[in-house]
C-alpha cells in the first residue's frame, strides 16, 4: 500500500521545524554570560560610540567656548587646508611607504618567530624565551625612543658595528635620505612587537594535529616540508584575519614614537600624517581642532575602505574572510 504523497505533502517540501529562540530566551539562558559582557559594552559606548559625534569638527571652525552647535560650519574648508597643506603628499608618501614596510616586514617577522619557536623542543627553554621576547612590547615609547638614539648615535653601539661594514660614522637619526629613518621605524616596531604579535600564531600552531606530522615523517617528509607542507596551511586562516585586519591599520604608524624620534632635518623621510597634522593644528598659533577632526576622519575613511577591500579580495582569494 502507497502512502499518498500529495502536492501539499511531497516528501521535497516538508520543513524542518525551526523553533527561534527570542532575546528574552536567550537572556534568561545566558544571563551570566550578558552581565560579563556589559562593562566591555558600556565601555565601548562611552569612548568609540559617543565620541563619534566629534565628526562635526571636521566640517566647523571649532571654537571650545562655542561648542559643537555655537561653532561656524566650514564645509570641506578643513579638508582643503589639509590636502593643500606644502608637506601633505611628503607626508602621505612617508606613510604609505612605513605603512608598506610594516605590512612586508613588520607583518612576516612575527610569523617566522612563531615558527622558530614552535620548533623547540625543551618547553623550559621555549616558555623562556617566549617570556623575554613580549617584555620589550610593554616599554613605553619614550623609553625604547632613548634606546634607538643611544643606540644609533654618533657614538652608539650599532652605529660603530655599521662602521665596521665601511658604512660613515653619523647619527643615523639625522640622516634624511631615504629610506633611512623609514627602516629604523620599521625596526623598531619589530623589536618591539615580534614577541607580542607571535602570540596568535604559536596558538595556532599548537592546534595543528600531530598524527599530520607523523604521516608526513613516515612518508619521508623533512621538517622544512613539514612547515611549509602542513603547519602553514593550516594556520593560514590566522594569517589572513590578521593581515586583513592589519591592513586596515595601516596608516597607523606610531605617532608617538615618530614624534619623539624626527627633527625638522629629517621632515622630508620621517613626517606621517599625523605628525604633519599635529603641527598644523596645533604646532603655531591657536590650536585648529577643526583641522585635526578633517585628518583623522580622512584616515579613517581611507583605513575602512582598504579593510573593506582586503576582506573582499580575501574572500575571492581564500574564501575567508573577517566578517
Amino acid at each position: 500500500m502507497k502512502a499518498k504523497t500529495g502536492k501539499g505533502t511531497s516528501a521535497e517540501k516538508v520543513k524542518p521545524y525551526i523553533h527561534k529562540v527570542t532575546w528574552r530566551q536567550d537572556f534568561t539562558r545566558n544571563k551570566a554570560l550578558y552581565f560579563v559582557m556589559l562593562p566591555c559594552l558600556i565601555y565601548f559606548i562611552i569612548f568609540n560610540y559617543i565620541p563619534m559625534f566629534g565628526i562635526l569638527m571636521a566640517f566647523e571652525d571649532f571654537s571650545v567656548t562655542k561648542g559643537f552647535f555655537g561653532s561656524k560650519w566650514v564645509g570641506f574648508d578643513n579638508f582643503r587646508t589639509l590636502f593643500t597643506g606644502e608637506a601633505f603628499l611628503t607626508a602621505l608618501r612617508n606613510t604609505v611607504c612605513m605603512a608598506l614596510l610594516n605590512l612586508t616586514i613588520g607583518f612576516v617577522m612575527p610569523i617566522v618567530f612563531a615558527f622558530l619557536i614552535s620548533e623547540i623542543r625543551t618547553k623550559k627553554f621555549k616558555r623562556s624565551l617566549q617570556t623575554v621576547s613580549y617584555m620589550p612590547y610593554f616599554i613605553a615609547a619614550v623609553v625604547v625612543v632613548q634606546l634607538v638614539k643611544e643606540f644609533i648615535g654618533t657614538d652608539g653601539a650599532i652605529t660603530a658595528v655599521l662602521t665596521l661594514f665601511g658604512l660613515p660614522k653619523q647619527n643615523w637619526l639625522a640622516n634624511p635620505n631615504i629610506p633611512v629613518f623609514w627602516l629604523i621605524n620599521c625596526l623598531t616596531d619589530v623589536w618591539q612587537g615580534m614577541g607580542y604579535g607571535s602570540i596568535m600564531y604559536v596558538a595556532a600552531m599548537s592546534q595543528v594535529s600531530g598524527d599530520y606530522h607523523e604521516a608526513a615523517v613516515l612518508d619521508g617528509a623533512n621538517r622544512w616540508q613539514r612547515v611549509t607542507k602542513i603547519t602553514l596551511p593550516c594556520i593560514m586562516p590566522t594569517i589572513i584575519m590578521l593581515f586583513t585586519l592589519r591592513i586596515g591599520l595601516v596608516f597607523v604608524t606610531g605617532f608617538d614614537k615618530v614624534l619623539l624620534m624626527y627633527m625638522p632635518t629629517t621632515y622630508v623621510t620621517s613626517d606621517v600624517l599625523s605628525t604633519y597634522t599635529y603641527r598644523m593644528a596645533f604646532g603655531v598659533g591657536t590650536p585648529n581642532y577643526g583641522l585635526s577632526a578633517a585628518s583623522g576622519l580622512f584616515q579613517s575613511v581611507v583605513g575602512m575602505a582598504l579593510l573593506l577591500i582586503s576582506n573582499k579580495l580575501s574572500k575571492k582569494v581564500t574564501d575567508k574572510t573577517v566578517f
